[in-house]
């Protein structure tokens, strides 16, 4: 075999995607970051012609391009929750109003074999988003993101996810000077809200776009 690395995630890759299919997932399986992208806008954002646009944290998504296409789009209405000039409080109500959004783009922590996503949150608007609220969501997930099973997902967040976001976010926390998770009390800390979505209720509403690439952390 010529390319076996590849052929390893085209295997793995696709019996998640039926996993996730059966969950009610919608999927899609994409070769690099610029067909997601692609994906993303001709056959989600075009089709459903959303009024309202907003984001949960993700690097995967930041790094997709898709974040800037969609505020370059007059036709778009952004509820930007990550406005470095507006005020904390500003933030939270748009992180509130967001909820109410037409479409999510984000990403996830981890992806259980089982078809399972798991994610964790400072404050809870992403995970309380992805389970309720927006009428779509579309998740980005690299093959970086898959795991066995929930143990294996909850230790990856928390030994890799949870310490390397705090440091992207430069964040006062043990786990930034460390690397390694203390269970923190910092008033910074980010590790506060767990989610773990079984299956996608209404059937459909969650599209996972699996990515065959090391995306995000």
């Amino acid at each position: 075999m010529d390319k076996p690395l590849e052929a390893y995630w085209a295997l793995r890759l696709s019996a998640v995607a039926e996993r996730l299919a059966a969950n009610n997932f919608e999927v899609h399986l994409a070769a690099d970051l610029g067909s997601a992208r692609d994906h993303v806008w001709s056959e989600v954002i075009g089709p459903m012609t959303p009024c309202t646009v907003s984001f949960g944290g993700s690097a995967t998504l930041a790094g997709s391009g898709l974040v800037e296409a969609v505020r370059a789009d007059p036709k778009l209405t952004v509820i930007d929750t990550f406005d470095k000039a507006a005020t904390r409080e500003t933030i939270l109500a748009r992180r509130r109003e967001a909820l109410h959004a037409d479409l999510l783009l984000t990403g996830t922590n981890a992806i259980t074999a089982n078809g399972q996503l798991v994610n964790l949150d400072m404050i809870g608007n992403r995970t309380g988003a992805i389970s309720f609220g927006p009428r779509k969501v579309v998740i980005l997930a690299g093959r970086n993101k898959l795991v066995a099973d929930l143990d294996t997902a909850f230790r990856r967040v928390k030994e890799l996810a949870a310490p390397v976001n705090a440091m992207r976010l430069d964040k006062k926390t043990p786990c930034v000077k460390t690397g390694v998770c203390h269970d923190c009390a910092s008033p910074e800390r980010i590790c506060n809200v767990w989610s773990v979505v079984e299956k996608a209720y209404p059937k459909g509403r969650i599209r996972v776009v699996l990515i065959n690439a090391d995306l995000g952390f």
